[in-house]
């Protein structure tokens, strides 16, 4: 399988590398927080079509591949950008397919079909609850805070919630991000229910898991090159403090995971457009290894930092708390690999 970029995708990951480092500087993140969302950011990011890239071009938008949008979260998790694209990607696909059923009794297509275009307008931002409700209430909800709508699963109903004042808290949380938990009232509307329901929310999961795990290897990544950086310029006792081993090889295990947890992650994206059965195997295997990987990586950037890497004042503390609140929001890797052990042997297999 060949799974090297094209001349359009690298222009594409190019582009908005560009696009992020002109408008996302650390300062902006900072000034983000704690909320953790630049409305400024995501009018840019609206305005370039991040929303509608993920939308099939039958339903009005631009069609891009699974592999499109790694991509890009790859590049907005090196930014550390504070704007929900991920999340609304996901939203915006899980509608699509909704939009899109066809000869489905247990599916409401006006309803999706909606809620996806005023998505894709922009009158409305369209979030993905990623884990089930329960007892009426869908917790960690990504981008609530600040979303006008989550699509959330409530037992084997699919509901679209309007969020207001009344409806959504506010959680404080590592990573700085608008996460809310969100309490289901009568406001909500049905897009689907029973198995349908089920099934297409699990997909849109497994969409959430790989586009987080690109983001969290862009977490990982921007923080290993600059600890790599500072391992180059930083001197003690008249050498580089990257000559010592203890510095070196775990620089170098980091370099290796990242090439694996970003192929993984690229593999993953791939597999649903070729009809895959290990699709949702991978997925959550990919979500996993990056997280940990993340997490690793930017333990040794504090680590290598000395006393410069706790202090609020340097950029790392924003990877570092990123590569865990990113992952938690849904779960940790140990979750993860349950998941992708349930999807290749069946059942209730603990691992």
């Amino acid at each position: 399988m060949d799974l090297k970029l094209s001349a359009e995708q690298r222009a594409l990951v190019a582009s908005f590398a560009e696009l992020l480092a002109k408008h996302v500087p650390p300062e902006r993140v900072r000034a983000a927080e704690p909320v953790g969302f630049d409305p400024v950011l995501w009018a840019v990011l609206r305005d370039v079509g991040v929303v509608e890239m993920a939308v099939p071009e039958e339903h009005g938008g631009w069609g891009a591949a699974l592999l499109d949008l790694v991509l890009v979260a790859e590049q907005v998790g090196a930014a550390v950008a504070p704007a929900p694209v991920v999340e609304t990607q996901a939203a915006a696909s899980l509608l699509a397919v909704l939009a899109g059923a066809v000869d489905a009794s247990d599916v409401d297509t006006d309803a999706a079909r909606t809620a996806l275009t005023t998505a894709l307008r922009g009158e409305r931002l369209v979030t993905l609850a990623v884990r089930p409700a329960h007892g009426g209430t869908a917790s960690l909800v990504p981008a609530a805070a600040v979303a006008d709508d989550t699509i959330v699963l409530d037992g084997e109903r699919l509901l679209l919630v309007p969020l207001r004042d009344g409806t959504r808290r506010a959680v404080a949380n590592l990573a700085s991000a608008p996460l809310a938990d969100v309490t289901l009232d009568a406001d909500a509307v049905e897009l689907a229910r029973g198995p349908a329901a089920v099934a297409a929310f699990e997909a849109a999961l497994d969409d959430w898991l790989v586009l987080t795990a690109g983001g969290l290897v862009g977490v990982a990544a921007a923080a290993h090159r600059a600890t790599c950086e500072y391992a180059r310029e930083r001197r003690a006792w008249d050498m580089p403090i990257g000559a010592n081993q203890a510095v070196a090889h775990p620089l170098a295990n980091g370099a290796t995971a990242l090439d694996g947890a970003r192929l993984l992650a690229v593999r993953a994206a791939a597999e649903p457009g070729r009809g895959s059965p290990r699709a949702r195997e991978l997925a959550a295997m990919a979500f996993a290894f990056a997280a940990e990987t993340a997490r690793q990586v930017t333990y040794d950037a504090v680590h290598f930092h000395g006393g410069y890497g706790f202090m609020f004042e340097y950029d790392l503390q924003l990877y570092y708390r990123r590569a865990r609140g990113w992952a938690r929001v849904w779960g940790e890797p140990r979750d993860a690999y349950r998941r992708a052990a349930r999807a290749r042997y069946g059942g209730d297999t603990e691992v």
